[in-house]
């Protein structure tokens, strides 16, 4: 009969479209194509692998280092990816021919040629292009950040929070102790933003006085005030078009807090002894160390301005709560001493009793600590290899328990950033759709899927944000 098919049930499955993964099994597994290669498209296909940026820097990176196997921690710390990415990628490069698992290992990837000559060329030929450089590649922050991640996830959901808050120009408030790279995330998200080609102005409050606050941030005209000889534009004025950086913004008087609220909301500024206003546009960043919703209730800081810095936050988990992280920081920031010492990577190591020993530390000034701790140990050690008796700490040593927390699977990391995107916003589910960058429809089911509730009850209907 025209236009059926007897006796034989006939099923014809789509090829694979971008940001399809392939699930489930081992990584070096090779999965059945959906259709005979034969009746591929070989160029669509080979196309559509490379497409995704992940995928093309893997196959660049393995193809680069064809003698060397890397396991998925080192992967995710050199492209600053989730632990699921970063698997879901490697098994369609295996899949598809052009990476396998090392031999005689169990989760170390090397590179390797396809059997098929005419994925080879298309392999040949891509290769042989020039590499387009990202954003992420081109910042001097990422890479300083990169070297901060470590084997815990941690880090690498702070990555993915920071290419979030990239994407718009909505304020962001980095909380997390001293020492924890907020000036590097703030510059990080600077870099990789549209406004990345403008001024960085970085203002730390902590080191302001009031009576500095207004020449500094607003700047003076000539002979505004004794000593005033010429006239000098603020960090307000200079972060027009760029990014203004409040580090310590909990550290602020009222008054000036007061000032500040000002020309957020005026969106114009005017310098001491100026007629005039002026108009600028920049991006606000803060920092602190602060518990400002505490604060706020104590009217320690104004209530009004909390709610314009905290748009959008990231918390910076301290070294403490990632102990695990800290061989693998201590041998980084070794390596980063030599280099600025001029001498070989290799020409100084730590030994295990001293990397035991480190993990007993409590790291109050986390990373910014541990990099002066190795530094002074290096300097003071009378060989090449540091030991224990030569590592000095600045505090009395308290017994730290080694984290043991699971890596999160995917699936948990999108439901804790949608939950802070929900939180931060007041569950307005409008303006958490805009910041995910997903539809409204997919943000219900994603709350559905999850049973997310807020974490406190929900104001009285005439408060609550609107959902429009």
């Amino acid at each position: 009969m025209k236009g059926k098919v007897l006796g034989t049930r006939v099923s014809i499955r789509a090829a694979p479209r971008p940001h399809d993964h392939v699930s489930g099994g081992d990584l070096s597994a090779t999965t059945q194509p959906t259709r005979r290669r034969e009746e591929l498209d070989l160029p669509a296909s080979f196309k559509w692998l490379v497409q995704s940026p992940l995928r093309s820097g893997l196959v660049r990176f393995l193809h680069s280092r064809t003698n060397e196997a890397f396991g998925v921690a080192a992967l995710m710390q050199r492209f600053g990816r989730l632990q699921q990415d970063v698997e879901n990628c490697l098994r369609e490069l295996v899949a598809f021919g052009v990476a396998r698992r090392a031999p005689g290992t169990r989760s170390r990837y090397e590179a390797t040629r396809p059997g098929d000559v005419a994925v080879c060329r298309l392999l040949d030929r891509f290769l042989a292009q020039q590499e387009a450089v990202s954003s992420e590649d081109r910042s001097p922050a990422v890479q300083r950040f990169r070297e901060m991640i470590g084997t815990d996830e941690k880090m690498v959901i702070v990555f993915e929070w920071i290419r979030t808050a990239a994407k718009s120009d909505i304020a962001v408030l980095m909380l997390g102790p001293t020492g924890s790279g907020k000036e590097v995330v703030a510059r990080m998200i600077h870099e990789l933003s549209r406004r990345g080609a403008g001024r960085f102005q970085a203002v730390n409050c902590a080191a302001l006085p009031d009576t500095l606050f207004e020449s500094e941030l607003f700047g003076y005209e000539k002979g505004a005030f004794t000593g005033a000889h010429e006239r000098k534009p603020g960090r307000i004025e200079l972060a027009h078009n760029g990014t203004l950086f409040l580090d310590e913004i909990g550290d602020l008087s009222i008054m000036a807090q007061a000032k500040l609220l000002r020309v957020l909301e005026d969106k114009k500024v005017e310098r001491l002894g100026g007629r005039h206003s002026i108009e600028v546009n920049f991006r606000l960043i803060s920092a602190t160390n602060r518990p400002l919703d505490q604060w706020v209730q104590d009217g320690r800081f104004r209530e009004d301005l909390y709610y314009r810095v905290n748009a959008f936050s990231i918390r910076l988990p301290s070294l403490r709560e990632r102990a695990s992280d800290i061989p693998l920081l201590a041998h980084r920031l070794l390596v980063r001493y030599c280099d600025a010492n001029g001498l070989a990577a290799d020409s100084k190591s730590i030994d295990q009793g001293a990397l035991d020993l480190l993990g007993t530390y409590h790291w109050p000034g986390n990373i910014r600590e541990l990099e002066s701790t190795i530094s002074r140990a290096a300097v003071s050690a009378p060989g090449n290899v540091i030991r224990a008796e030569d590592v000095q700490f600045l505090h009395p040593v308290e017994p730290v328990e080694r984290s043991r927390t699971q890596l999160s699977s995917l699936r948990e990391a999108e439901r804790v950033h949608i939950q802070l995107v929900l939180e931060e916003v007041a569950w307005n589910k409008k303006q958490a759709a805009k910041i995910l960058e997903i539809s409204r429809g997919t943000l219900y089911r994603k709350i559905g899927e999850y049973h997310m509730e807020p974490h406190q009850p929900e104001p009285t209907a005439a408060a609550q944000p609107s959902d429009r």
